[in-house]
């Protein structure tokens, strides 16, 4: 049936962009729709956030997959992705980005003026990201970039304009990023270096890379002391924050320069706990104490 072939190939899409990584950004676009109303935004607004955040990152990955398609068919790490083995077409991939694209749209008029004027800049930034490595090593704040302006949509998305507070946030995703970016990145040091692509690792070397990594995650944590301190938040943050703070530490313990074994685990299941552990913690404090 037309019908089932169409939702097979969807659901090819899905995987192959996970889906459920949003969870790495989506946290921090409520953070600064928390932040921005001192507490809940409301059921209506968190609705259309969460909208825009999978629209974003939909378009951003399906994207990505479309332009590293040739290199990713090179990569033995990537070569069983769904594009390179014929699993779905670029053209069907090509308007999934699309309606992706059109739901971000969808979900910036249903918040106010200035989101819907501010998502023709949003997807610039997250789907430029994917030619980056191409020319320079900083790729990896590239992608920074790329999530670290959830928070500053979250915070648009419930007051209506831009103020300077929310930076603060989107700095300390932006080197959360790139740091754990670089980790990930260890896993192609060689194929980088043979095919010409930019990374830190290709550049400097698994060791002073992942040196560079926790440079990053000290400065993360360093500009979440200050958005704490900011915004007044109370000793639950603080948990949250010390939480948060052991499982970087653990993480980069997961991962040395002659075992990348364990890359996965530090990347995926441990990032993923971060963006939460902050969520939960700071959103109970702005919630619940008075």
């Amino acid at each position: 049936m037309p019908g089932g072939s169409v939702l097979r190939k969807l659901l090819i899409v899905l995987e192959m962009i996970k889906i459920e990584h949003t969870v790495f950004a989506l946290p921090f676009a409520y953070l600064g729709a928390f932040l921005g109303v001192r507490g809940l935004p409301g059921w209506n607004r968190s609705f259309w956030i969460l909208v825009a955040m999978v629209g974003a990152r939909s378009a951003a990955m399906g994207f990505n997959r479309l332009v590293d398609m040739r290199i990713d068919a090179q990569n033995p790490r990537t070569s069983g992705r769904a594009l390179p083995r014929g699993l779905v077409s670029t053209g069907f991939v090509a308007t999934f980005v699309i309606a992706s694209a059109g739901l971000l749209f969808l979900a910036g008029w249903m918040l106010n003026p200035l989101s819907l004027e501010l998502v023709p800049i949003a997807l610039v930034i997250v789907l430029g990201y994917s030619y980056t490595k191409r020319f320079t090593s900083l790729s990896h704040l590239f992608l920074g970039l790329a999530l670290g302006i959830a928070p500053i949509g979250g915070w648009v998305a419930v007051r209506g304009e831009l103020s300077w507070e929310p930076w603060l946030l989107s700095a300390a995703v932006l080197l959360w990023v790139a740091g754990f970016d670089i980790i990930y990145s260890c896993q192609d040091v060689g194929f980088d270096q043979d095919v010409g692509l930019y990374s830190f690792p290709s550049r400097l070397g698994v060791r002073r890379a992942l040196w560079l990594s926790s440079l990053f995650h000290v400065g993360m944590l360093g500009v979440l002391i200050w958005v704490f301190f900011l915004f007044r938040l109370s000793w639950l943050s603080w948990m949250g924050l010390l939480l948060v703070a052991i499982t970087l530490i653990y993480e980069h313990r997961l991962v040395r320069p002659d075992d990348l074994s364990r890359v996965n685990a530090a990347f995926f299941t441990l990032n993923g706990l971060v963006s939460i552990l902050l969520l939960l913690f700071v959103g109970l404090d702005l919630c619940l104490v008075v």
